[in-house]
This record gives structure tokens, sequence and C-alpha cells, in this order.
């Protein structure tokens, strides 16, 4: 992935789109950020101390980064852009919640 300059998250979104075409990865991807919302949400109402946070960025980046490695064959935007990248994640979690997009790229 060579590095680009990109603006705006406009003008990231569709490149992360680009880096993630595969329908297994996406999946994937959406799994880890549900778990994510849901551990987040038990750790808040359970008032876990702040060392079990650890938990939140490990599930969400080993569900995407499995996605990139095994099916997208690919290196995780979020090397070159992680705010953009964590961001994107979230953007495209909800668009497929929301049926905007789907698991499968072709629907984009």
């Amino acid at each position: 992935m060579s590095f680009q300059s990109f603006k705006n998250f406009k003008e990231f979104y569709p490149f992360y789109l680009s880096e993630h075409k595969n329908k297994t990865s996406r999946a994937l991807h959406f799994i880890g950020t549900f778990l994510v919302f849901g551990i987040l949400i038990y750790l808040i109402l359970a008032e876990k101390e702040a060392r079990f946070w650890v938990v939140l960025p490990l599930i969400g980046y080993g569900f995407a980064w499995l996605g990139h490695a095994f099916f997208e064959k690919n290196k995780p935007a979020t090397f070159k852009y992680p705010l953009w990248s964590l961001r994107g994640d979230f953007t495209l979690f909800f668009d497929i919640l929301f049926g905007k997009r789907g698991f499968d790229a072709s629907r984009d």
C-alpha cells in the first residue's frame, strides 16, 4: 500500500472500501466491531477496572486483521491512517447494520 494524501474522510472512505472488498473480511470486521460495542457496554455497566479495557482493541483489531491477512491479502489501512481507518471501521459497521452497504462489496 503506497502512502496517499487525503484531505478529509470523504476522500478517504472510498479508499477504505477498496481495501475491504472481500465478503468474509467484511463479516470479520463487522463481528469484531459488534463485539467491541457489546464488551464496551458490559465494561461500562459492570464498572470494570481499566485493565479490562485492553480487550477492546485486541478484539476489534484481531478480527479485522485476520480478515486482511487471510481474505483481503493486504495490509490494514490502520498502519498508515489509524484514525481515519478506525472511523472507516465504524462507518462500514453502521452502513452494513442499517443496510446502506452489504457484506458483499458489489452492493456498494
